[in-house]
């Protein structure tokens, strides 16, 4: 189920009037409207807000999209609210920040529908430089690179300051607050493709444009009505992609049991008359010594724990040889699904340094820097390079499937063990020894078979089931 376009549904069906049905009796928008600009006019005359000059983006002759239900409308968002914003007080002056106490809130902080909280919080003497905002008013960020596919927008629960990258929006009637929110962000797709700004470096929408947004205004009361019942579909809808959100962890626990069940010989049955790992490592190197002793963990017969260079042929360094190359680095790996995402294209004269780690096809490259972020992946194709920062796991053939092989480094008993060995700050990483001197449970060729079919027939089930949470 596709829970992303079933809320737009609700919220269009909101702001046509067919969600929830008109009552005759409601005080009809025309009064709400005249309402709403006696308050204006108040506030204008208290001082509270400023006139607003008309804006150069409007017209005399507006333009409304689609007819609205008796009793509702049409109006410019501009008509009925008042705009603010919000700066950034000086980072270097502590009596501003230390002990604050008072909301500023960021972009960081728009990620629920309303503001409790804010990252970061601004004292008493910063207050008298910024302007507060009382509860109700509706936050948007209009300067961000979100603003590519997503219109944050929030209403606050408590007084709070903003910063530059966000505009206030203060309803005249603050009873407006949640319903302005339904219909902006039923109209959220238009304002990010109709409102973005051109030209500037970081993603902004046009606010004179936004400012004249056309608000189909229902009675108060549709309002009331409207608010209760698309919170009612909204629960319902968290309710679906928690669901979603618990099967899909169930799902990566499962195959992560899969893995563990798999590398302790517990996925297929044994066949006693599969040619022992042992033999088949004394065969590549007659002075192969099992490393088991004294390995706190039993393994099934004919398997042994043998060490990562007894398993992978030596990395090999390589430089590019023509005018352009095939370049795998870490931020080319889907760590998600652990596959190369992209292989970049390179001019050889603009080769990175680290760009030098030979590979071949079938391959495993896995990340040394930061191994818990799981940069794990297969090299699908021949003639690439990958960069230093991996660890290539090139398998020996005639002792370890290559299939098996990354299954292996995938599963949380290589990350998980690797991870103990990180060092650094910044960069937290393992270096190649770790991987050379860790012990792998290698079970003989033939099971290793059996292991990854087994592997690719389960996940291949639960990669259905998936697949279907996402469509």
């Amino acid at each position: 189920m596709d829970t992303k376009a079933l809320r737009q549904k609700i919220l269009d069906l909101a702001i046509h009037g067919k969600l929830v049905p008109q009552d005759p009796n409601d005080e009809p928008a025309s009064v709400l409207l005249e309402r709403i600009k006696a308050e204006k006019e108040r506030l204008i005359k208290e001082g509270k807000i400023k006139r607003s000059k008309k804006s150069a983006k409007t017209s005399d002759t507006p333009h409304y999209p689609y007819l609205l239900p008796e009793g509702w409308e049409w109006c410019k968002l501009e008509d009925i609210v008042s705009f603010g914003g919000g700066k950034t007080p000086s980072m270097d002056n502590k009596e501003y920040w230390d002990n604050g106490s008072h909301l500023w809130v960021t972009s960081k902080d728009m990620k629920y529908s309303h503001i409790t909280n804010s990252l970061m919080k601004i004292t008493d003497k910063a207050l008298e430089v910024m302007t507060t905002y009382k509860k109700g008013t509706l936050l948007v960020v209009t300067r961000s690179g979100i603003l590519r596919h997503t219109l944050p927008l929030s209403i606050l629960e408590k007084p709070a300051t903003v910063n530059q990258d966000l505009k206030t929006i203060s309803p005249h009637l603050l009873e407006l607050s949640e319903y302005l929110y339904v219909v902006i962000k039923a109209n959220e797709q238009f304002i990010l493709k109709e409102y973005h700004k051109d030209g500037t470096t970081v993603d902004s929408i046009d606010f004179d444009k936004f400012k004249c947004l056309p608000i189909p205004l229902a009675p108060i009361a549709e309002q009331r009505r409207i608010i209760v019942e698309t919170k009612h579909w909204f629960a319902l809808i968290d309710q679906i992609e928690q669901g979603k959100t618990d099967l899909q962890a169930v799902i990566k626990q499962t195959k992560s049991k899969i893995l563990d069940l798999a590398m302790h010989g517990k996925l297929v049955p044994q066949d006693p008359n599969d040619k022992p790992a042992f033999e088949l490592l004394k065969r590549i190197n007659p002075d192969f010594t099992p490393c088991d002793n004294g390995h706190s963990e039993k393994l099934p017969q004919n398997w042994v724990w043998v060490k990562g260079k007894n398993i992978f042929f030596p990395m090999k360094s390589t430089k590019p040889k023509n005018n352009e190359f095939q370049y795998i680095d870490i931020d080319s790996i889907d760590n998600k699904q652990q596959i190369i995402n992209e292989i970049k294209t390179i001019k050889t004269p603009n080769a990175p340094s680290r760009a030098s780690r030979y590979t071949q096809k079938n391959d495993v490259i896995f990340s040394m820097v930061r191994p818990y972020l799981r940069n794990i992946a297969k090299v699908v194709t021949n003639n690439c390079i990958a960069s230093t920062g991996f660890y290539v796991c090139s398998a020996i053939p005639q002792i370890l499937n290559s299939n098996y092989c990354y299954y292996l480094m995938v599963s949380d008993y290589v990350v998980n063990g690797l991870n103990q060995f990180m060092k650094g700050d910044n960069s937290p990483s393992i270096n190649k020894g770790h991987i050379d001197e860790w012990l792998f449970p290698l079970p003989p060729l033939t099971e290793q078979q059996r292991i990854v079919q087994k592997i690719e027939e389960l996940f291949s089930v639960l990669d259905n089931v998936q697949n279907a949470l996402e469509v």
